[in-house]
């Protein structure tokens, strides 16, 4: 079990990439179906704004903190974690130790074509990786054209589901459906990480990455992003007044 770090209503795990990993491994081999879950300050954000989202977030089983956004505002109230923990970066470290314990991966989400080339990528750099299946993101989520997903995804012998929609379909979907899936021990949203792991979306330079900037090299790639990113401010400056506000 990891601490438990409470930011703003979403309770965080304060693990490291590997510790995540590691977690996830365990609990395949104790055979617990584990749904996770990497909110970002925006998706926060999302849920003060919206507090029954609250109820859809915090169904994950393990939650990682994926912007440097989150682990700035566990700061300011006063409950530093140990940093970042992205969903890219530890679904991949997931894929690279995969074989090792006879996992079968099922990529799902992103446009057509972008979760088969995210695995053939992958496939180069871990060429011992059971992938089992994919399925592009652009179905509908509920009734008979669900249902056709889902037993695709069971007849494919998959044990570890990555689902790609971007918050918080992507998390919905996992809390609708885990349940008729019981063989999927791993049910992962991980929001944009077909598109990175295809090459489809460049990654941002790691001076950007090693200072919290992300965000910033994304906005300079995609600057209709600026709507979303007006929640960054109004979350660091709503974590202060919610500080305040506590004492």
């Amino acid at each position: 079990m990891s601490e438990k770090i409470n930011v703003r209503g979403i309770k965080f795990d304060n693990v490291t990439v590997d510790e995540a990993v590691n977690m996830m491994l365990e609990n395949c081999r104790e055979n617990r179906q584990t749904a996770v879950f990497t909110p970002n300050s925006e998706i926060v954000q999302m849920c003060v704004d919206s507090p029954k989202m609250y109820d859809v977030i915090n169904k994950a089983d393990i939650t990682l903190p994926d912007g440097i956004g989150v682990i700035k505002a566990a700061k300011i109230l006063g409950t530093p974690m140990k940093g970042r923990t992205p969903g890219f970066e530890t679904g991949e470290e997931l894929i690279r130790r995969s074989s090792e314990y006879g996992l079968k991966i099922f990529f799902m989400g992103g446009k057509p074509g972008v979760a088969e080339q995210a695995q053939e990528k992958l496939l180069e750099k871990y060429p011992n990786t059971k992938f089992v299946g994919f399925h592009d993101g652009y179905f509908k989520k509920d009734g008979e054209e669900n249902d056709k997903v889902v037993n695709e995804i069971i007849k494919s012998g998959a044990n570890v589901l990555f689902v790609c929609f971007g918050a918080p379909a992507q998390e919905q979907w996992i809390n609708d459906n885990r349940r008729k899936l019981p063989e999927v021990k791993l049910l992962l949203g991980l929001g944009g990480s077909l598109d990175g792991y295809s090459g489809n979306l460049k990654r941002a330079p790691q001076f950007f990455c090693n200072h919290g900037l992300e965000w910033f090299y994304r906005l300079m790639c995609q600057p209709s992003r600026i709507g979303r990113m007006m929640k960054l401010p109004k979350f660091y400056f709503g974590t202060w007044r919610y500080r305040l506000q506590s004492k």
